[in-house]
């Protein structure tokens, strides 16, 4: 691999800007259903420059394979784990009105809640998808 000090400089600075934009797009998805896919991509992206500029071995130091999974796996234990919330308290599957001391605040939580569930499972997958095909492309 060819190494080039301008990449890795405006890599430093262009992988915090993505992470910066992912988190809004999630945080400002939670006003309303959507946004948590797009939020996933946009941080697994980030992974994703890493990884073409500094190599897959420094990338599996900084995000290890088994981290990602278990980040996924978190993800969707968030997101499930907010429809049985609902179920604890007398409700539908993922009706957030009880979550909350008002039905306002009860939607406020879920939906930030299934939204982060969502973009942890989904930047994590990428990752570890990206991850295991430049490894699978190296060997």
């Amino acid at each position: 691999m060819h190494d080039s000090l301008i990449l890795r400089v405006v890599a430093k600075f262009l992988i915090p800007v993505i992470v910066l934009f992912g988190l809004y797009v999630v945080f400002h998805g939670k006003l309303g259903p959507g946004g948590a896919f797009q939020a996933g991509v946009i941080l697994a992206s980030a992974l994703i420059v890493h990884m073409l500029v500094f190599g897959v071995d420094e990338t599996r130091r900084v995000a290890p394979p088994r981290v990602l999974r278990a980040l996924a796996a978190i993800g969707v234990l968030l997101y499930g784990g907010t429809g049985l919330a609902s179920f604890a308290f007398g409700a539908n599957y993922l009706d957030y009105n009880v979550l909350g001391s008002a039905p306002t605040a009860g939607q406020y939580l879920g939906i930030l809640l299934v939204e982060l569930g969502v973009c942890i499972t989904v930047s994590s997958t990428m990752a570890l998808l990206a991850l295991l095909f430049a490894e699978r492309v190296r060997a």
